[in-house]
């Protein structure tokens, strides 16, 4: 049966500038997009939003990305992917995120909006770790 549910994007970033610009690239691809801007507010819009994706950036206020994914690593309902998309590129935060349970690690210096958006399908269709 093919899918035609339109995917859910919950992006968790605190920078107004980031997150503005990833609406309106993922809005533009047909994505429908909820926000939040802390890890707190983020677990939250998980469980109500029930997101399909969710862009979560480590360094933020109140919890960090590193927090979340640790929050969720105890749930079994939790069906979404998460993508990190961070400036910290380090080996050892890449390592970390990715055994707390990310499916990818992205360096926002390292790739356009238009690429995270192809990561994002990629996700969406099986492509992970």
């Amino acid at each position: 049966m093919a899918e035609t549910t339109t995917p859910k994007v919950l992006i968790i970033d605190d920078d107004p500038f980031i997150v503005d610009m990833y609406v309106i690239k993922l809005k533009d691809e047909h994505f429908m997009i909820e926000t939040a801007h802390d890890g707190k507010e983020g677990l939250k819009k998980i469980k109500e939003y029930k997101p399909d994706v969710v862009l979560l950036d480590v360094v933020m206020p109140v919890l960090d990305g590193f927090g979340v994914l640790e929050a969720l690593r105890g749930d079994s309902s939790r069906t979404c992917k998460i993508i990190l998309l961070t400036n910290l590129g380090q080996q050892q935060d890449v390592e970390r995120g990715m055994r707390l349970g990310a499916d990818d690690y992205l360096v926002k210096a390292h790739f356009t909006p238009s690429e995270i958006v192809e990561k994002i399908k990629g996700v969406l269709h099986g492509g992970s770790k």
